[in-house]
């Protein structure tokens, strides 16, 4: 049998376990309840971003006149000029002459001054939306591509002359398709 004495110190010993458990129940609950305040705020706050973006890459286009197609992922793109080449597709190896402005047009990059660029379509190691775009391209035809944060650099820019989270506007020129 149990003295008194033991059973109430069983009885307060478990008390305690279980106020502890209760209590870590309910600071679970508080951090929960924190973390899901915070992917609400951080979500709103993306879709802020993307919206002034959007509103951002928009105005660009009314001021400048463009006609321009939209695809499921964001890209804007035109073609300016028709080439009479093959259509591009994943595999080959583009040769671009391009130059790259911000939004405010500000040219940050040209084939000018830093050569062609070649690249083997869908393999990766140039913009998303340059991967993208380049397939709705003949040789020979001169395109607009006007590629949200996300197409382009993303978050953190490009580390030397693209902002964070910029939008970029690529002017190409399909000149080579190998």
């Amino acid at each position: 049998m149990i003295n008194t004495r033991t059973g109430y110190f069983i009885v307060f010993y478990f008390s305690l376990v279980m106020l502890a458990c209760t209590g870590r129940g309910e600071q679970e609950q508080d951090r929960l309840a924190d973390r899901q305040m915070v992917r609400e705020v951080l979500e709103g706050t993306n879709i802020k971003l993307l919206e002034v973006e959007d509103q951002e890459i928009e105005d660009f286009i009314r001021r400048h006149g463009l006609d321009l197609r939209e695809t499921g992922s964001g890209l804007r793109y035109g073609i300016i000029e028709e080439g009479d080449g093959p259509e591009a597709e994943h595999g080959m190896t583009a040769v671009i002459k391009y130059r790259i402005r911000l939004l405010t047009g500000d040219v940050i990059y040209s084939s000018d001054e830093d050569d062609l660029k070649e690249f083997r379509i869908g393999r990766g190691g140039v913009e998303s939306g340059l991967e993208e775009g380049i397939l709705y391209l003949n040789k020979g035809d001169k395109a607009i591509f006007i590629m949200p944060a996300h197409l382009a650099h993303g978050f953190p820019g490009d580390g030397v002359k693209i902002p964070k989270r910029a939008a970029i506007v690529y002017d190409v020129e399909l000149i080579d398709l190998k």
